[in-house]
């Protein structure tokens, strides 16, 4: 399914510095600057709540409304606090309705591969080139049935009409890989730790065993 358009009403913005982002971002504001096409950059302020609604989608085209026009824009760069759940900055390029965009999109794995496997997505995004109000929200690979030493490249990956590979043919995407019993992997383990000269110390249980033979002995020498 591809992206909509979501509307957001913006404002031109003239102070600048880590102050004056501080002080739109404390009046629930996300500063932004729009650039792109050979125009100078815009600096501007957009709503906190509604722009942080609008950027949960991946590639979401947002259509800024300010200074009595308006404009297309994707998403390029969003800068999110570390520790809080804001959107402390967001870098916006436009774009033009029938223009062409490379942009990364979420791959979404689809299916249950084969009893004692693992499915391992090795990139869980895909480089596409797509038209800019057509920007598929995901890219869906199937693994149903695959077996263990299956894999599944960029060039595997059935893509919407209209969408074409950005990314290299032979990127791997998805791997799927045979389950490891407890036992194998206590094998490798105990094979890795002998390679590299450790020396596993005795469980209390080995100990006792190892005891009982000495107790035996020292018993019979006192009789």
């Amino acid at each position: 399914m591809a992206q909509h358009e979501i509307r957001l009403d913006a404002q031109l913005r003239s102070e600048f510095g880590k102050g004056a982002a501080r002080r739109i971002r404390r009046d629930n504001k996300i500063p932004a600057v729009l650039y792109g096409h050979g125009t100078d950059p815009v600096h501007l302020t957009l709503p906190g709540h509604e722009t942080m609604l609008a950027l949960k989608n991946a590639n979401a085209i947002l259509t800024l409304s300010f200074d009595g026009k308006e404009e297309l824009a994707l998403a390029k760069d969003v800068q999110r606090d570390a520790i809080k759940p804001v959107i402390d900055h967001v870098d916006l390029v436009i774009v033009k309705r029938g223009e062409k965009v490379t942009v990364d999109v979420p791959v979404h794995v689809d299916g249950e591969a084969a009893p004692e496997t693992n499915v391992v997505v090795e990139n869980g995004t895909l480089s596409v080139e797509a038209d800019a109000l057509s920007i598929p929200e995901s890219v869906v690979v199937s693994v149903e049935g695959l077996g263990a030493g299956s894999q599944i490249l960029a060039k595997d990956v059935t893509l919407p009409a209209g969408v074409t590979l950005a990314a290299d043919e032979e990127l791997l995407v998805v791997n799927v890989t045979a389950q490891v019993t407890a036992e194998a992997l206590e094998a490798e383990l105990a094979e890795a730790e002998a390679e590299a000269g450790i020396e596993k110390d005795e469980s209390d249980d080995e100990a006792a065993e190892g005891d009982a033979p000495a107790a035996e002995d020292a018993e019979k020498t006192e009789d």
